[in-house]
């Protein structure tokens, strides 16, 4: 199994991980089936997400991914990282094999999950639509199976 030169780069050298003690918002996610588990940290000033840090366990190509989504939206405003896809992810590494795509679709997730939860802590209101509430089985489907505590809508 190839890896690209920018997997293997973000997975050698990670950028932003760690964590943040004063942040934001905090976000973590998993994946039941191959024990990945991302934790993302932001801190924001005026709508900007001006630091992000990650702690990933998990594969090297769950490490790559978290280290590009936190470089793609470190010094964006929110809108532009709520627009961040898994496929972005993945084409600025370079492409990652078909078995490790959900890893992109986590860090897709976990930045999702930080900005959430700012917003949750902010009495920020939101459309529940945009976030995904760690039921994957209902995403498929996309019911309106969604966490408790969302800001009801004005």
């Amino acid at each position: 199994m190839l890896y690209s030169k920018e997997v293997m780069d973000h997975f050698e050298n990670p950028r932003n991980i760690g964590k943040m003690a004063d942040a934001d918002g905090i976000g973590e996610v998993g994946n039941a089936k191959c024990g990945d588990i991302m934790k993302m940290y932001i801190k924001v000033e005026n709508d900007i997400i001006v630091d992000v840090k990650f702690n990933t366990f998990g594969c090297g190509s769950a490490i790559a991914t978290s280290s590009m989504a936190t470089e793609m939206i470190k010094g964006k405003p929110i809108s532009e990282a709520l627009e961040l896809s898994n496929k972005a992810v993945v084409e600025a590494l370079g492409g990652l094999p078909p078995a490790k795509l959900h890893c992109s679709v986590l860090a897709e997730e976990a930045v999702k999950a930080a900005i959430k939860d700012y917003y949750d802590k902010n009495g920020i209101a939101y459309d529940a639509e945009q976030f995904c509430d760690g039921n994957c089985a209902a995403c498929h489907a996309h019911d309106h199976e969604h966490a408790h505590g969302h800001a009801e809508e004005e």
